[in-house]
């Protein structure tokens, strides 16, 4: 089994605003830095020639990221241990606080290419029924359904 991971955030300014620039300059570079690093799968792209380029959605304020990974371990390092985190620190000044749950994972079958529907199917689930094997987070993390259904809680 493969780790897919699906994020939503709203900008606080249009893509092509001053304040969004730091955050779509970034993209590139840390889109190459996802796909080089240990166990990263796939990752789902708007355009193949233009690294920039964000997914699009009804709002074009929300976008998504999209990936899976070989293991838990492989996700948390990548965004939490890798020059990812200098990103993430700045979150806010690109992204509206949200309220509800905006990150979900779950456990697909390796070879597996998840959709769009799928993630936000997921991310529904985990915001109305809670963190579960099917919809889960890195703090509520549910390890893969073949080898136990027990959670595991991370405390931060």
């Amino acid at each position: 089994m493969h780790l897919a991971q699906m994020n939503v955030a709203r900008l606080i300014a249009p893509a092509d605003d001053p304040r969004s620039a730091d955050f779509i300059d970034g993209l590139e570079p840390i889109n190459s830095l996802a796909d080089g690093a240990p166990g990263f799968v796939w990752r789902m792209q708007a355009d193949e020639l233009d690294p920039r380029a964000l997914i699009e959605h009804v709002d074009p304020m929300v976008i998504t990221t999209y990936s899976v990974w070989e293991s838990r371990d492989d996700l948390w390092n990548f965004v939490y241990r890798s020059e990812h985190m200098d990103y993430l620190r700045r979150r806010r000044e690109w992204f509206e606080h949200m309220r509800d749950p905006y990150a979900v994972m779950w456990w697909i079958p390796v070879g597996h290419v998840p959709t769009v529907p799928e993630g936000f199917e997921r991310l529904e689930r985990l915001r109305t029924q809670g963190p579960g094997p099917e919809a889960f987070t890195f703090r509520d993390f549910y390890e893969d359904a073949e080898a136990t259904a027990m959670p595991r809680h991370i405390s931060s």
